[in-house]
């Protein structure tokens, strides 16, 4: 096994720290990159060297291949980690980096480009035997009447280049359908500079739950245990808990297998995630495949005990998976991640850019805080408004709520906007607590309150 000596990380922000800190624990050297507003990022300063590779804009920094690849070579890495978001399922940034010499940490180019494609991963694991809904022969580009007639209403009209809840759409007729393509293939143009599109019989009320996944060149495909993201705003997920409240053993071991099955069908080499929709009556079909590391990775390592950046550099320097076969599936105890964005819950979510003025993090028992964040540091206008996860694990599910209202409560942020007050909401939403929350969970909540609680009485 050939290991690297330094890794450089092509990203910023709370993943590319969290990259730092494994590759510190294994004795690699870091490399940072940062554009001009990022400069102040602790990302930068945690890092070994870090190298300025361009203005403020994504598209002239995180984005810019060439500015990237030289960065590395300048450097001297021998890998080239993307993190998530940005290049990390860009199959053409794979291949270039490693034309250029350079291991690239994830998948191949041929499995970003089979499984990373939304409507090729559609057909693979309809090959592969995996449940899909009803939906389209492929991509439409014409008779979109007639094609979402075959399919038939509500139907969901998908970007075949997305991911993250982008050029998502749903048609529940006719009357809808120009409309709703026309604003699918505008925000995917946008996005992916891709427009193609397929339609999907739309699943009314779904939880939405994903396999975690690790496959080695050796053979080796290892599933872990299921996340359940279904609190999710306009496709964007707010809160992962693991396991899911709504799946048991029998199931759990369904899904690792539908999941494993088409991983194997793929050539798959790295970490990934095997996304599902399931409905009310425990049947579940394929959604899409996220060829890189979650957001909420986080939530499986607290409840297997793992680092899944760990195996992802084991994978990419020919190393085996660290742990194999069933016991991949076991479950300790329960975790819940909520994430924190510079957003304003009362102004629809608006972004909240701007200077942290003070900046008191929980702490205690069970609790993890991944965050680049500090009182003085300027969140930037430019990118996600991510700006911390607060992963929270107990024994069990009623443990982990009440520890996540004390740790959220404890969590105290000042001179700019956040969504610390909204996951308090959430911890009081009674499907939520209860376990049995779908997708269309924080829609409903968002527009009709939940009831007052009563007044305790006063003291006497």
């Amino acid at each position: 096994m050939a290991e690297f000596k330094k890794v450089l990380i092509a990203n910023r922000g709370e993943i590319a720290l969290r990259v730092i800190r494994t590759l510190r624990e294994m004795g690699i050297r870091s490399v940072a990159i940062y554009s001009e507003a990022d400069r102040s990022s602790t990302h930068v300063s945690a890092a070994d060297e870090a190298v300025c590779i361009g203005p403020a804009p994504a598209g002239q920094s995180y984005l810019n291949q060439a500015a990237i690849l030289s960065a590395a070579k300048i450097t001297g890495a021998d890998a080239v980690h993307p993190g998530y978001g940005f290049l990390s399922e860009n199959a053409a940034f794979s291949k270039a980096v490693s034309e250029a010499g350079i291991v690239f940490i994830g998948p191949p180019p041929s499995a970003i480009q089979s499984l990373g494609y939304k409507s090729t991963a559609r057909e693979l694991a309809i090959r592969s035997g995996v449940p899909v809904t009803p939906g389209s022969k492929g991509l439409v580009s014409k008779d979109f009447e007639k094609a979402a007639q075959a399919v038939g209403y509500p139907i969901m009209i998908k970007a075949a280049a997305g991911g993250g809840g982008k050029g998502m759409r749903i048609a529940r007729s006719e009357g809808e359908l120009m409309h709703q393509m026309h604003m699918a293939q505008s925000e995917a143009k946008a996005g992916f500079g891709d427009d193609s599109v397929y339609f999907e019989r739309y699943v009314e009320r779904p939880r939405h739950v994903e396999i975690q996944f690790a496959a080695d060149s050796h053979g080796n495909v290892a599933a872990f245990p299921e996340r359940d993201c279904s609190m999710q705003r306009r496709h964007q997920k707010l809160v992962e808990e693991s396991p899911s409240p709504g799946v048991n053993k029998a199931l759990r071991q369904r899904l690792a297998a539908s999941a494993i099955k088409l991983v194997k069908a793929s050539g798959y080499c790295g970490v990934g995630t095997v996304e599902f929709l399931m409905t009310q009556e425990d049947e579940f079909y394929f959604m899409e495949v996220n060829t890189r590391l979650q957001v909420e990775h986080p939530v499986t390592e607290l409840v297997t005990g793992m680092d899944l950046v760990r195996e992802q550099l084991l994978i990419a320097q020919g190393g085996a998976l660290s742990r194999k076969g069933e016991s991949t599936l076991e479950v300790n105890g329960h975790c819940i991640e909520h994430r924190i964005n510079a957003e304003n819950p009362d102004a629809n979510f608006a972004p909240s850019p701007g200077t942290v003025l003070s900046w008191t993090p929980p702490g205690g028992p069970g609790i993890r805080l991944d965050s680049h964040v500090y009182a003085g540091y300027t969140i930037p206008s430019y990118y996600d408004s991510l700006i911390a996860k607060l992963i929270v694990w107990a024994p069990d599910r009623n443990s982990a709520l009440a520890r996540s209202r004390r740790a959220l409560s404890e969590f105290q942020v000042s001179g700019i906007n956040t969504t610390i007050p909204f996951h308090l909401k959430i911890l009081e939403n009674k499907d939520f607590i209860a376990g049995r929350a779908d997708t269309g969970t924080l829609l409903r909540m968002t527009e009709a309150p939940q009831p007052a609680q009563k007044e305790a009485a006063p003291c006497a």
